[in-house]
């Protein structure tokens, strides 16, 4: 049986401040980078044979921090980066509601946005076939790690097990640096076997120096 972990980044300081980030890239922040070095300690039990990350630098950051544990290298692909929001991004979500009122009410109804905005079949499609691709990189029974983002994650997973969008629209966002665990065997598929998993809590976030 192969275990597929995906893994959403931590917090950022767009994340904080509710900006669209899509795939402008953003770091990570103090929190953020403590969090990765949190669920890192968790996600080393599970002993990861492969590691794959997006490429923007808030999520390869984060799968690093598993990566020195677990003394494996990341694989990016680019694949596995946040949905592209267009002229979203940078904005916060009160802004986007007064400059693009039609298309952010189409968003809040769980609708295809349109516009600039990539679609949400062509971001489950993409993340899928990432997440496909991870998984066939882990040796038979292996566990494979990789660190994405919050509507990549959910889109990607969606499609990987053929739910439609009002299923979708039941789940809960990721939290920053948590993680849905899925499993898959010949003869079951695809099945989900955690959701929104991750450290329980928040250590002080240290002072700049």
């Amino acid at each position: 049986m192969t275990r597929l972990i995906v893994w959403r980044h931590g917090n950022t300081d767009w994340n904080a401040s509710h900006r669209v980030q899509g795939q402008t890239d953003v770091p990570l922040n103090a929190l953020g980078r403590q969090q990765a070095v949190d669920a890192a300690e968790l996600l080393i039990k599970m002993r990861p044979d492969v590691l794959v990350s997006s490429d923007l630098q808030r999520a390869a950051d984060t799968a690093a921090a598993l990566a020195a544990l677990a003394g494996l290298s990341v694989h990016l692909d680019k694949r596995l980066r946040e949905r592209y929001f267009g002229s979203w991004q940078g904005l916060t979500m009160t802004e986007v509601a007064e400059v693009h009122p039609q298309e952010h009410a189409r968003w809040t109804a769980g609708e295809e946005v349109g516009g600039d905005v990539e679609s949400l079949d062509d971001l489950g499609k993409r993340v899928a076939e990432a997440l496909q691709d991870a998984a066939a990189m882990t040796p038979a029974g292996g566990t494979v790690v990789v660190t994405t983002h919050g509507a990549a994650a959910r889109q990607g997973i969606g499609h990987l097990l053929g739910w439609r969008l009002e299923q979708l629209r039941t789940l809960r966002a990721l939290q920053n640096c948590h993680w849905v665990e899925l499993t898959h065997d010949s003869r079951r598929g695809w099945q989900v076997a955690t959701y929104n998993v991750g450290p329980f809590a928040e250590r002080p976030v240290p002072p700049p120096v």
